[in-house]
Formats: structure tokens, C-alpha cells, sequence
């Protein structure tokens, strides 16, 4: 299965375009709003505060609202939520907006983006089935990692030609467009049918809990869930890139290679892994390179230079980053379609939280045993659970070969 394969597929080319445009947009409306918050209350505190609330309800909204996306048509939960964040952001870039009110806009903006990539990540399986799916995947990998280094770059580049306000309307104007790709792009589907034992509709919470179950009784699901978690986990040098550089020596433009790194290597393991690894080897890899993407970060307990910590996060990324795709791929196959966005809402909403608390907790670790060794430490953790956990997924494909290591959408 080729790139030109994937790309001819009409509804992926129109799923591509829609998320590319809205992370690009996303980037350059979290550069403004740094630079609006900090010029109104000149703190960092709340800046850093604001810009959190790009992300932190993210994970309250893909824990219960990601089965919207199981309860009612993938492709209309997508455009009302583009839709949604259009308006929120919209808000957001009116003149005097109350800081406290701005906060909420951005907290609901960050909250309604979960339903529509469970959605997405629910309806990609059937855009692209079998081994497409895979190759699907690390396009939006590679696409995902170049739009939001456009979108930093660019939203510097911009901000000195226009003021946040506006780009804020940019932001908006690019959910609307993205929601237009996928309402015209895009086929319709009804909702997933349900099971006959099934309830016709469970609560939000009911929802979560359900999902929780399902993935928490299925010994391949549960593996999965963590080799995405420890991935996340694994990056932690990404918040680490300040105090890392300082500690080793390097000056402003060494933290800004310490970051490309790791983009730099998803980009090159997402093309590697889809394009020359077989497509009925992939699934049978993810327990090894689990367990390899935590052996770089152990370089790091020797405090190497920057030209060698660059190269080691970006094979890090490399490795972690083909373990996400084909992590993420297995578990959509071994998830029901009427629960599968529910279940992947809860993994993503997972790794997201992962992300995001693995600097804050080796923050505290940097002060006491310096930030190199605590980047190594974690590599040692990360190999603690990998191991096991590659393990438990050999066990799993061998006992569930039709659903673990099948290469197509129908376990054939």
C-alpha cells in the first residue's frame, strides 16, 4: 500500500486537508493568544495558565463526549464541532473580552475538539480499510508534525504583520473551512448500528464507564492502551528542552534543535515504518519497539552533548512514533464499531493527560537529580513497564491472531 494509493482515496484526501488546515490554524491562534494574554495582564503565570487551557479540558471532553460520536453520524459530529470552535474562537478575538470569559472560550474550544477526533479516528477505518488504514496514519503523522511547526513559525512570522485579534478570525476561518472539506468531502454514514442488547442511548458518564470496561477486560486492548501511554510518557524531554540545554551547556537556538528533534524523527518513523516495514510484520513489531524506543533516553545518564542528544531524541521519536500508529491502528480493529470512538476517545484523552503531566512530575525529579539523568531515569521506567507489557502483547496475538495480526478490516 502506497502514499498515491492512500491519496486517491477522495474522502481521506478530504479528511487530510480539513485536520492539516485546522492544526496549522491551531498553532498560530496559540502563539496570538500567548502574545494577547501576556500584553494585557503582562503575566506569565496567567499566560501560561491560558495556553494550558488549550489543552488540559481536552481530556474532560474525550472522556465524555467522544461517544457522541457513537451515538450519531461520524461525519456530522465532525462538522459541528469544526463548527463549534469556529464560534468559540470567533469570541475569543472580540476586543475587551473579560480575561476570565476569554479563559472559558478557550477551556470550551479545547473541550469540543475531543469529540471530533474521535470521531475521525472512529470513521478512518472505514475510509481506509485494511492496511491503507496503517499508511493513513502515518500521512497524518508526518502531516500532523510539518503543520504544527508551520503553524509556530508561521504565527510569529504573521503576528508582526497582524494583530492577535486577527488571527484569532484566521483560527476560526480555518475550522469553517475544515468543516466544509469534510461535509463536502466526505460520504455520509448513518450512526453504527448497535448491538440488539444494546441500550438505545446511555448516559455521557454511562458511556465512559462502558468504554472503560471494554478496554479493561480485553488483555490486547489493555496492552495497547499502554504502549500509547508510555509513549506519551517517554517524551518527557520535549518539556524538559529549557532547563536540558542549560544544563548541558547550549544557548536558545540549541532549545529549539532539542525540540525539532523529536518532530523531525516521527516525520522520518512514520514514513520508515509505513512504507518498508510489511504490512503482516507491523503488528507483531510493537512489542520490540516498545521496548527499543526506551533505550535511547539511557544515553542521557551520561549527560551527552547536544549534537548527540539530538540525534537520540530523534530516534526516540522515530521509534515511539511508529509504536503510536500501528498502537492506535490494532486498537481501533479490536474495538466494536458502535463503541469505537468512545474507546479511542478514552485512549487519546489518556495520552494527551500522559503528555502533559510526564514534564510536570520530572520537573520536580530535574531539581533534585539534574534534567539529563532524569530524562535517562525516565528511560528506565519507560523499559520497566515495556517489557512486561511486550509480553503481554506476544501472549495476546498469539491467543487472537484473527483480530491482533490481521492486515485487513474484516480479521482476513
Amino acid at each position: 500500500m502506497t502514499f498515491r494509493a492512500v491519496f486517491a482515496v477522495r474522502e481521506f484526501r478530504a479528511m487530510w486537508a480539513a485536520e492539516a488546515l485546522s492544526q496549522a490554524g491551531d498553532q498560530l491562534a496559540r502563539v496570538a493568544l500567548a502574545v494577547l494574554v501576556y500584553g494585557r495582564t503582562e503575566s506569565a503565570a496567567l499566560t501560561g495558565l491560558t495556553y494550558a487551557l488549550t489543552l488540559a479540558p481536552s481530556f474532560l471532553g474525550g472522556v465524555f463526549l467522544s461517544g457522541l460520536a457513537d451515538r450519531f453520524p461520524r461525519r456530522t459530529v465532525m462538522v459541528v464541532s469544526d463548527l463549534s470552535r469556529a464560534g468559540l474562537i470567533a469570541l475569543v478575538a472580540v476586543p475587551g473580552m473579560p480575561f476570565w470569559t476569554l479563559c472559558v472560550l478557550v477551556g470550551l474550544v479545547s473541550f469540543t475538539q475531543a469529540p471530533f477526533k474521535a470521531a475521525q479516528l472512529a470513521l478512518l477505518p472505514d475510509v481506509l480499510p485494511g492496511d491503507a488504514y496503517v499508511v493513513g496514519m502515518g500521512i497524518r503523522t508526518i502531516t500532523m508534525q510539518t503543520a504544527q511547526t508551520i503553524g509556530f513559525a508561521g504565527g510569529g512570522l504573521l503576528l508582526t504583520a497582524v494583530g492577535p485579534p486577527t488571527a484569532m478570525l484566521l483560527d476560526a476561518l480555518t475550522f469553517v473551512v475544515s468543516a466544509a472539506f469534510v461535509w463536502f468531502g466526505v460520504t455520509s454514514r448513518p450512526a453504527p448500528a448497535r448491538p440488539d442488547d444494546a441500550p438505545e442511548a446511555d448516559s455521557f458518564g454511562r458511556s465512559a464507564a462502558q468504554g472503560g470496561r471494554l478496554i479493561w477486560r480485553d488483555a490486547g486492548l489493555r496492552t495497547l492502551t499502554v504502549f500509547s501511554w508510555l509513549s506519551a510518557l517517554l517524551i518527557v524531554y520535549e518539556g524538559l528542552a529549557a532547563p536540558y540545554t542549560a544544563e548541558i551547556g547550549g544557548g536558545p537556538a540549541a532549545v529549539g534543535l532539542i525540540l525539532a528533534a523529536d518532530p523531525l524523527g516521527s516525520a522520518i518513523g512514520a514514513f520508515v515504518f509505513t512504507r518498508w516495514v510489511a504490512a503482516r510484520r507491523r503488528p507483531r513489531l510493537l512489542g520490540p519497539l516498545m521496548v527499543a524506543s526506551c533505550v535511547p533516553l539511557l544515553v542521557c545518564l551520561a549527560k551527552p552533548g547536544l549534537v548527540v542528544s539530538v540525534v537520540v531524541f530523534a530516534v526516540a521519536g522515530a521509534l515511539g512514533t511508529a509504536v503510536m500508529i500501528q498502537a492506535t491502528a490494532s486498537f481501533s480493529r479490536g474495538v466494536p464499531d458502535h463503541r469505537r470512538a468512545q474507546a479511542l476517545g478514552l485512549l487519546q484523552s489518556g495520552t494527551a493527560t500522559v503528555q502533559g503531566l510526564g514534564p510536570l512530575l520530572a520537573g520536580g525529579a530535574a531539581d533534585a537529580v539534574g534534567t539529563a539523568h532524569t530524562v535517562g531515569l525516565v528511560g528506565v521506567v519507560g523499559l520497566l513497564i515495556a517489557v512486561p507489557a511486550a509480553l503481554a502483547w506476544r501472549n495476546a496475538t498469539a491467543a487472537r491472531p484473527d483480530v491482533w495480526v490481521a492486515t485487513t478490516g474484516d480479521g482476513k
